[in-house]
């Protein structure tokens, strides 16, 4: 026997999963607090500057 679902309550579950799913890729990207920005970008840097400190120079450049 089949299950009897209510179609106006099917139809708000999936759009309020759907608003959820768009908040959290929302959040992913912007919801990071400013001093962890600023820290990932501070390593971003000073991850940089070590590579660029370790490159060699080529005498034909």
């Amino acid at each position: 026997m089949t299950r009897i679902i209510n179609l106006r309550q099917a139809r708000k579950a999936r759009d309020r999963d759907a608003k959820r799913a768009e908040g959290d890729a929302n959040a992913a990207l912007h919801g990071e607090a400013k001093p962890l920005r600023d820290a990932r970008q501070a390593e971003r840097d000073r991850a940089a500057r070590v590579l660029d400190a370790h490159r060699r120079d080529t005498p034909d450049e």
